[in-house]
């Protein structure tokens, strides 16, 4: 059973380093928590989990090499604290959240969306809502096939994005996409006559994004291989490519044998 401390004990496990602060700052608003580290990899998590001994976690559920659901998987159930999941769209993951009856954070969330969760997760940490919550892990765990200790994973393409727009969320499909370019800690998505800012790193979405549709032409900007019409020299040894919505963009010189080879 939770000892009534005066704070509660908070570790964020997220490879996002934007992610990672943003989930910082939300927490600093809660007096009763207290943020005892975070954790950029998911293959480091485990053994920081058990040396910490955090009360509660905030868990990227998509992170490379391993997976949030196999960190869980790692620990002796005994272990296991409790767990706040935050997920970019994924159909697999939500829906084995919503079965078990599990509470997450679909990125991108709201402040109140946040403040809700996270007040669900504090009334957990009792007794036997934590014997609860733990059973409820175990099941998940069961049900996702997630074998006990840290084996790499690869994670699905992501085939939705979901993108804040005002006060809503647009559902964007994978194959609606043109091409994205970076702009600062955000990214601007083109995807026909309709653009949308979203906070992710170029990075971040490149690694969620299927690699055989979308390829990195520049470091500030990501295309649909399909909505490639031709690729140009742009004299001075430069080259672009027009897309068939019109857009030019401009190719690395580093990524125009890369480019020349998906027209061929």
């Amino acid at each position: 059973m939770l000892e009534r401390n005066p704070t509660i004990k908070t570790l964020i496990i997220d490879d996002e380093p934007l992610a990672r602060e943003g989930i910082r700052l939300l927490l600093g608003r809660d007096a009763d928590i207290e943020v005892i580290g975070e954790v950029a990899s998911g293959r480091e998590a485990a053994s920081r989990i058990e040396a910490l001994r955090p009360d509660l976690v905030v868990l990227d559920v998509q992170m490379p090499e391993c997976s949030g659901f196999q960190v869980l998987a790692s620990l002796p159930p005994a272990s296991v604290p409790g767990v706040v999941f935050v997920t970019a769209f994924d159909r697999y993951a939500v829906q084995a959240l919503e079965v078990h009856g599990l509470d997450y954070l679909l990125k991108p969330f709201d402040d109140e969306r946040f403040v809700e969760v996270l007040r669900r997760a504090k009334a957990q940490l009792q007794g036997a809502e934590l014997e609860g919550l733990r059973r409820r892990l175990a099941a998940l765990l069961a049900d996702v096939g997630e074998p006990r200790g840290p084996v790499p994973v690869v994670a699905q393409p992501a085939d939705r994005l979901a993108i804040k727009d005002g006060s809503r969320v647009v559902l964007l499909r994978a194959d609606e996409i043109d091409w994205i370019e970076a702009a600062d800690y955000y990214v601007q998505i083109h995807a026909g006559p309709k653009s949308y800012l979203h906070r992710e790193t170029m990075q971040s979405l490149e690694r969620r994004l299927d690699p055989s549709q979308f390829v990195r032409i520049h470091r500030s900007a990501i295309v649909n291989r399909r909505r490639i019409r031709e690729l140009r020299s742009g004299g001075r040894r430069e080259a672009v490519v027009v897309l068939e919505g019109g857009a030019t963009l401009k190719v690395a010189r580093s990524q125009r044998d890369k480019i020349a080879s998906l027209r061929a």
